[in-house]
């Protein structure tokens, strides 16, 4: 009997994850999206990763998060060591590790089922219908196929392990084995965080999951007993549960009361911190709602239309978001003891909610968030369906019609991830006042030669959101392959630099693709002196005063220069952008960029200038910035480079393979 217990649910995951695949595999053959451009390419950034040294120079290249997420880079090596590389590969290992938290989410939530009285059977079959109503959601699919949402899909592992361990070294000092259980615990909770730290930073919940499971299901039900045990048992949520728990709702709640009180926008948000507050809970509700009742498509990546709320009645969801939210997290905690595992999954959703839908200023909606905390949402419907004593034809229905159902939506979902050119389409079609979404459809539509259809597209949202500059460069560009642009278009993208809150590396992009268009001319009515201005009016905006925009378009100004014969201008902006931000890699850059052209002796003598400059170098951030220039320090990277760089400009500079004027050594280098 024991044997054929084992058997069914054996066989029942085995088919849970054939069908997993086989849902999932159109969307294996999508493409590279957004993000992924700006994190992959670190895996061919200073060539590649076959040694050591270039192996803990790209570990250590992360920017997000102070720890940069290495865990996460590290899982990249499985599928490239370079750059350019396939997507194939890495969606493959999303799509496996997705299956492997299917796997170590069912023993979780078997074990939860049995600590909390239910017969095996019960337990297994609702861990089952959990694991599967979670394992084949269609709102998952923007994480599992999104490669560089894979420091999302981590500290779910690390989450689900480290719980995992805690429990049985929980379960171990139960039975009086100190030491052991100690041991467990603290590799569970302490370790498996750590990890979880390493891959984002929302792998620091896990203790407070910990505290949740702690508090709902094993205190009233498996006290500690007294003794070292119980000691151990206090010892080790106190240090790993209860501390590092303490430490994140303060820090949340200071920067959330730092913010408020700041009262402006964040940085480049257009929203403040009192009005992110405000809007979360409609986004979390919105969430929920995606979740139970979940359909083929949604807004997918493409969020940026979502309008905050700017008091509790505008919009007029705000408050009672607000209420509603505040009710089920209190009636969870009302209700924990009579209706365990829904008030379990119910405070494990909002607490896996906390570092991104609170006082942290990130984006205000994004579907991934969702990954984490979903984790436990469909556990107490497969425990109320496992429980057959009761309308058992119909609840054996809802077993099977429940997952299919969410199957076939999240095949629907994965062919679309699978067709790069549809699935732009339907995302602007959802996402009308998206200038992303339409940005992105209009690229497309350019790629298929249609850009009379991306044209109507995008100046339809121009009219409407004038400071978007994606919409106003995308429009030159569509225009460009119609014959030309007009006043009209380069008007409209003076005015999009002029109020713009960042271009990000989006101008940069675009003009490296359209300075040759406009230097050849084959735009006609778009010159190197349109460039020029659009440049200009870039740096005349107060909300691009920073240095770090303000070096972008300085250096994209000297570059103009440079293509148009005048070293000698191209040189004072290349030198000016380098004393914005002393950095070896600008410096390296503008110098290669000098001697590409046909100046090595410019390239020379801004070599020579950053050398003056070098000891005013800029600070790197805290955390792993820090590291990164450590490594780079220990390895003599830059050194390296810029004395190779050197010596190339020198050859070349000898050889007179330079086109610098006779009166060139006449023009001085600015000060």
């Amino acid at each position: 009997m024991h044997v054929r217990s084992m058997w069914g649910p054996l066989l029942t995951g085995l088919m849970l994850v054939m069908l997993t695949v086989a849902i999932y595999s159109p969307g294996l053959r999508g493409s590279f999206l957004f993000d992924d451009f700006a994190n992959l390419p670190a895996l061919g950034t200073t060539g590649p990763i076959d040694n050591w040294p270039a192996f803990w120079r790209y570990i250590t290249s992360g920017t997000a998060d102070p720890t940069g997420r290495p865990l996460t880079l590290l899982t990249f090596l499985l599928d490239a060591h370079d750059w350019p590389a396939d997507p194939f590969p890495f969606k493959r290992t999303n799509l496996i590790l997705h299956l492997i938290n299917g796997i170590l989410l069912y023993t979780l939530l078997a074990r939860l089922g049995r600590l909390l009285g239910h017969g095996d059977r019960q337990g297994r079959i609702a861990g089952l219908l959990g694991t599967a109503l979670w394992l084949l959601h269609p709102l998952l699919v923007s994480t599992t196929l999104y490669i560089v949402q894979r420091e999302a899909m981590l500290p779910a592992t690390c989450t689900l392990v480290g719980l995992l361990l805690w429990l049985h070294g929980r379960n171990l000092l139960t039975q009086g084995r100190t030491v052991a259980g100690l041991a467990w615990s603290v590799l569970g909770l302490g370790g498996f965080t750590v990890l979880g730290m390493l891959a984002k930073a929302n792998g620091v919940l896990l203790p407070i999951f910990a505290l949740l499971i702690e508090a709902v299901v094993l205190s009233p039900r498996h006290p500690m007993q007294r003794g070292d045990a119980r000691q151990a048992h206090r010892l080790a949520l106190l240090a790993l549960g209860v501390i590092p728990a303490a430490a994140i709702l303060g820090y949340l709640f200071w920067t959330g009361l730092h913010g408020v009180l700041a009262g402006s926008p964040i940085g480049i948000r257009p929203w403040s911190m009192g009005q992110r507050l405000l809007t979360e809970p409609r986004v979390l509700l919105d969430y929920l709602q995606l979740l139970w009742l979940p359909r083929p498509f949604s807004s997918g990546l493409f969020n940026d239309q979502y309008v905050a709320s700017t008091s509790w009645l505008q919009p007029a969801t705000t408050l009672p978001a607000l209420l509603a939210v505040l009710a089920l997290i209190g009636l969870a905690w009302w209700q924990r003891q009579r209706h365990s595992a829904l008030a379990l999954a119910t405070l494990f959703y909002f607490a896996g909610q906390l570092l991104e839908s609170t006082s942290i200023p990130l984006e205000l909606y994004f579907e991934h968030r969702n990954y984490l905390p979903a984790l436990l949402m469909f556990w107490p419907l497969g425990l109320w369906l496992a429980d057959v004593r009761e309308l058992r034809p119909l609840k054996y229905a809802l077993m099977l019609v429940l997952p299919l159902g969410l199957a076939w939506m999240t095949h629907a979902r994965a062919e679309l991830w699978g067709n790069e050119h549809s699935q732009a389409l339907l995302w602007a079609k959802i996402n009308p006042a998206s200038a992303r979404a339409q940005t992105n459809a209009a690229q497309i539509e350019m790629q298929a030669e249609r850009p009379q259809a991306a044209i109507l597209r995008l100046e339809k949202l121009l009219a409407h959101q004038p400071n978007q500059v994606q919409l106003a460069f995308n429009l030159i560009g569509a225009r460009c392959m119609t014959g030309g642009i007009t006043t009209t278009d380069l008007a409209a993208a003076q005015v999009a630099m002029q109020g713009t809150p960042n271009t990000g590396t989006l101008f940069a992009n675009w003009f490296e693709r359209t300075m040759p268009v406009a230097l050849s001319g084959e735009c006609p009515g778009l010159t190197a002196g349109d460039l020029q201005e659009l440049i200009d009016t870039g740096l005349k905006n107060p909300k691009l005063s920073a240095a770090g925009p303000q070096q972008d378009l300085t250096y994209l100004r000297g570059k103009i220069a440079l293509a148009e014969g005048q070293p000698d201008t191209a040189l004072t902006d290349f030198t000016h952008a380098l004393d914005l931000q002393v950095r070896p890699g600008m410096a390296l850059e503008a110098a290669a960029t000098l001697g590409r052209a046909g100046y090595p002796t410019y390239g020379l003598r801004l070599l020579d200038h950053y050398k003056a400059v070098s000891g005013s170098a800029m600070e790197t951030g805290f955390g792993m910035p820090w590291l990164h220039a450590w490594v780079l320090e220990r390895q003599h990277y830059w050194r390296h480079e810029l004395d190779h760089l050197r010596t190339q400009l020198t050859l070349d500079a000898k050889a007179g393979s330079g086109n610098t004027p006779k009166h060139s050594s006449q023009s001085g280098m600015p000060d």
